[in-house]
């Protein structure tokens, strides 16, 4: 059975809980069943985690390596729990990059 695909709100909804932490230079977007949060020139983005739909509430947390290609975490719940996550637990992976 296929992910139901992200809602057009989600993105506004991340990028929200990301600027409302202070992670001012991330932005999101959708892409199917996915929330990509990423930054730099809109041309040439930073990846830097996505989440990915998994049932109606739950979402699933990929990160990205460091030649933006996506790893699979075993990380799985709500999308505001998701965020926090990544901010409270992984920082570096969101810090500003040049």
């Amino acid at each position: 059975m296929p992910s139901p695909p992200a809602d057009s709100d989600h993105p506004a909804q991340v990028q929200k809980l990301l600027h409302k932490r202070g992670a001012e230079h991330l932005r999101a977007r959708k892409h199917g069943s996915n929330v990509i949060v990423e930054s730099g020139p809109a041309d040439d983005p930073i990846k830097h985690f996505r989440l990915r739909r998994d049932t109606v509430h739950l979402w699933r947390l990929d990160m990205a390596d460091h030649a933006g290609r996506w790893e699979r975490t075993p990380f799985r719940a709500q999308l505001d729990e998701l965020v926090s996550m990544v901010l409270d637990s992984f920082p570096w992976t969101v810090a500003p990059r040049e």
